[in-house]
């Protein structure tokens, strides 16, 4: 090992904070053209829900997040469960995809 090795050596990666992140994923969410509803809980797009928002109740470390599958009046929801940055980055690409997908198929 040489010194650089050796400076990174007890470097650890901050704790999730899921607060921080559900502010910094509305943020997001909003950048992609969605509708906040019910204080940031609820994405909207066109009056159709897209994405729920919450603290996970059995993990407060932890962000529920659901996405449709596609949009409906009554639509079918995936669950994703985002403990750490690359969760809450993934589900952002997701999202992403997601909403490019359907502009297409409309």
């Amino acid at each position: 090992m040489n010194e650089a090795d050796n400076d990174l050596a007890g470097f650890a990666p901050p704790a999730f904070n899921a607060t921080n992140a559900l502010v910094a994923l509305r943020r997001q969410l909003r950048d992609f053209k969605l509708t906040e509803r019910q204080g940031g809980a609820l994405f909207e797009q066109s009056g159709r829900r897209i994405v729920e928002l919450a603290i996970s109740p059995d993990a407060p470390s932890c962000l529920q997040a659901k996405l449709v599958k596609k949009p409906a009046l009554t639509p079918e929801w995936t669950t994703h469960r985002l403990a750490s940055s690359a969760d809450v980055r993934k589900f952002q690409d997701t999202v992403k995809q997601h909403l490019a997908r359907w502009a297409t198929d409309d």
